[in-house]
């Protein structure tokens, strides 16, 4: 009988699916008996995160509905899933592993500022100006290696250097540098876009942490169909995601939630622009100052 239902009633049934997160009409699975005091899930649940019953439900609602999904955690539905920052750290964990199949061989690191400072001329009008150009490349060559010391091995030559390049190592293989970033920046970009929805940052951190998942998801599609070949995620793809979201976590319509999703983009680009301009000014401040 399941077989002949209308596609209408389909429909129905999976938009009633995505508001509430499960099928009403369905009787809850009764625990069955076990031979053994732990399920067959738990030998692995913690080997493989990624392929564990919590992770694919998880992945399930992220997918199919994501705002509502936000909604549910935010209003204190907090067993049905995994924690927002796990799951970000298992998504992005899964992404690194894709990448890193598709490229096994690294291509050799540059510095950022790749300038021969010897050879910048000095003269007695603008000695200081000079001097402080080259120690603006000098911090920014510096500041990067030590963010970098597994990348590069060269530069490591003290005992503490080898602990925090062995735990920068550690943290890029979970691909944890691809989204602490973004994370913050979204976070907060989410708090001034949405401030009149007075929800608290805790929820803009949870609804940001699991939007990026999303986006997490299509970057491993893009890498999987282009073989490595592209790995970023668009502006357009972004307001799309968030659009969505907005529209099943606030309830707003579509014309509103483009208008909250670009609000968010712009916030975005103004933070990092604002992040920007600071470390610019401290590093040009201190070059000044050394010259």
């Amino acid at each position: 009988m399941k077989n002949k239902h209308s596609l209408a009633v389909r429909k129905r049934a999976f938009a009633i699916w995505q508001r509430l997160g499960f099928n009403p009409w369905e009787k809850p699975e009764e625990p069955t008996k076990k031979l053994f005091k732990s399920s067959s899930g738990d030998f692995y649940k913690g080997a493989i995160p990624f392929l564990n019953a919590d992770t694919t439900k998880t992945f399930k609602h992220i997918l199919l509905r994501p705002g509502y999904m936000i909604k549910d955690y935010v209003n204190g539905n907090h067993k049905k899933f995994l924690a927002p920052l796990t799951s970000l750290i298992v998504f992005f964990s899964f992404f690194a592993l894709i990448t890193s199949l598709f490229q096994p061989i690294q291509k050799e690191k540059r510095l950022p500022m790749d300038v021969n400072i010897d050879s910048i001329e000095t003269s007695d009008n603008n000695e200081r100006l000079v001097n402080m150009v080259k120690n603006t490349i000098n911090i920014v060559e510096r500041g990067y290696v030590f963010l970098h010391l597994d990348e590069f091995p060269e530069y490591v030559t003290k005992p503490y250097e080898v602990t925090i390049a062995a735990l920068e190592g550690t943290l890029r293989h979970q691909g944890i540098p691809l989204f602490i970033s973004k994370f913050f920046f979204l976070w907060f970009a989410m708090g001034l876009a949405l401030r009149r929805y007075n929800l608290g940052m805790s929820a803009y951190a949870a609804a940001s942490a699991y939007i990026l998942c999303q986006f997490c998801f299509f970057i491993i599609i893009a890498a999987l169909l282009t073989f490595g070949g592209n790995t970023s995620i668009s502006i357009p793809l972004m307001l799309v995601l968030l659009t969505i979201d907005y529209h099943q976590w606030l309830g707003t319509d579509i014309k509103q939630s483009i208008k909250l999703s670009i609000s968010t983009g712009i916030y975005y680009g103004m933070l990092f622009l604002a992040m920007l301009l600071i470390v610019s000014a401290v590093i040009v401040t201190i070059a000044w100052f050394k010259g």
